[in-house]
Parts: C-alpha cells; structure tokens; sequence
C-alpha cells in the first residue's frame, strides 16, 4: 500500500469504486476508526463518489464552512475516513455508507430520520475502572454500560447520532438479520439459522439457510433498514 502518508491509484484498496489509471497519486485516509479495505476520505467522496466539488479546493471550502457531517458531528479534516454503517450529511442530504454485491464501497441517500441513528458491531469488551463494561465498537467508538453480562461480541447496537446513546440491543443469535460485509454473498442479507463455535484455530463459522461464512463477514442488523446494495452506475 506504500508509505504511511501517500497511496497510489494502483495500489488502492479494492473496494474503493474509482478508476486505477487517470492520476497516480490518490488520497489516504488519516488512521481512525476504520481499516483502509472500509473506508474513503471524504475529499474523494464529495469529489469523485458523490460529484459535488470539482477539486479538493472545493472540499475544503465546503469542510470549513462546516457544511459536512460525519455521524452528526461537523468534520474539518480532508483525509478523515468515511465507512461502513457512517452517515455522512452534506447541507440538506444524507448518505449512509454500504458495501454492494461487488464488495465496493457506495454512499446512498438515506432521509433525516434515518440520518440519526446508525448500527455498530460489537467488535470487543473490557472491563475498565470501577467494574463497569467498555463495549468496543467497529467504528471505533467506546461505550461504557453496567450490565457486561447482557452483551456479547458479534451482537450489533443501534445508536442515535450524535448522541450515542443506546436505541437498540441485536443480539447475535438465531434467527437475526444479518448483513454480509465479506465473502461471496457480501452485500446482500439472510437470517442466521445457527452459529457454530470452533474449539480449534479455525474462524467460527455462522450458518444460513442455503450457505455458511466466518463470522467476520456477518453483521447483525435486525430490523434496522439500510438503504440498497445493488450496484448502479
């Protein structure tokens, strides 16, 4: 992927929906919440994904003006990465971000209220001073609760924006909807029917009706509506 601070075009993640060959340098995300593979800068996204700006200049004057928003809070930096499950506002619209049938990264339309809330997968938790439970979130938000029993890795929460606080518990179980985020069925959903634990070093595996995948590319969203992943033009 090169050095820390620069990325060519040839070398960009797959899942980044842009052509290889016009330049050959491109914006890299700063370190943050999200891997290289799940997120965009939101420079490339307002320019090259969405069309709204002609240059980075532009981005930038748009970013200063605090027209731009990155799950509710106004956001400054050029290079901050934009990923899954984030909600981006930009004046009166908002995008939500999803992986299509293709495994590529897509900025659709979602309506305000659909704007103030997201899902977040559990990724982890640890137990902090004073007993209480730290949830490790996938987009790399802490969220301290009482009850550690009461959640489990894998489970999702759906949060409000910017708020965070807790709208909703997914719990990773049987019969969950779920989201592919991986695999060859990534984009698309199916309700769990079992997930197998493997005492060994092989990856837990989660079964659906007509197909099993490791449990990293599944994401449980319940009856949370997310807006669609075919792949358009």
């Amino acid at each position: 992927m090169g050095s820390s601070n620069h990325l060519k075009r040839l070398a960009m993640p797959r899942s980044w929906p842009l052509p290889r060959k016009t330049t050959i340098w491109v914006t890299r995300p700063t370190p943050g919440a999200h891997t290289l593979e799940t997120c965009m800068p939101i420079n490339l996204v307002i320019r090259d994904v969405l069309g709204m700006a002609h240059s980075t200049r532009e981005v930038r004057h748009i970013l200063q003006n605090g027209h731009a928003l990155v799950d509710g809070r106004v956001c400054k930096d050029v290079r901050r990465g934009v990923g899954l499950m984030d909600v981006l506002t930009l004046g009166e619209s908002n995008f939500r971000c999803v992986l299509d049938h293709n495994g590529r990264l897509r900025y659709r339309p979602i309506s305000g209220d659909e704007a103030a809330w997201k899902v977040c997968r559990i990724e982890g938790k640890s137990t902090i001073k004073g007993g209480k439970t730290q949830l490790n979130l996938h987009d790399g938000r802490n969220i301290i609760v009482d009850d550690a029993s009461e959640y489990s890795t894998g489970s999702s929460l759906k949060i409000s924006l910017p708020s965070q606080d807790i709208l909703e518990h997914i719990k990773f179980d049987e019969g969950v909807r779920c989201y592919l985020i991986g695999g060859a069925h990534v984009g698309g959903f199916a309700h769990m029917k079992s997930y197998d634990v493997k005492r060994s070093s092989m990856a837990n595996e989660v079964v659906f009706e007509d197909f099993g995948t490791v449990v990293n590319n599944v994401f449980a969203v319940g009856d949370a509506t997310l807006p669609s992943t075919e792949v358009t033009q």
